[in-house]
């Protein structure tokens, strides 16, 4: 059974194209661990995406439970990228 059948599976209703291309990505980026910190900026140049495409994806992957977004801030306390964990 492949790594990704849940989002191969899943109608479009529940993971959009556009959040399973980001979803690979993570899981791509995340390596042998559960967690990276792509910017949203970064995301969107390498898949060739909106900002606001990506933004949707991430929600879209949120709701689903498939990652858990966490925000990070600098010492400055701006934002900075948020840190994104698998959960399946």
């Amino acid at each position: 059974m492949s790594y990704f059948n849940h989002i191969y599976t899943a109608s479009p209703d529940e993971i959009p194209h556009r959040a399973r291309a980001v979803y690979i990505y993570i899981c791509d980026r995340a390596g042998k661990g559960k967690d990276c910190w792509p910017a949203v900026k970064t995301i969107a140049s390498d898949l060739q995406l909106s900002r606001s495409t990506v933004k949707r994806a991430l929600h879209d992957l949120v709701r689903a439970g498939l990652i858990e977004k966490e925000p990070r801030f600098r010492e400055n306390g701006s934002n900075t990228s948020n840190r994104l964990i698998l959960r399946k």
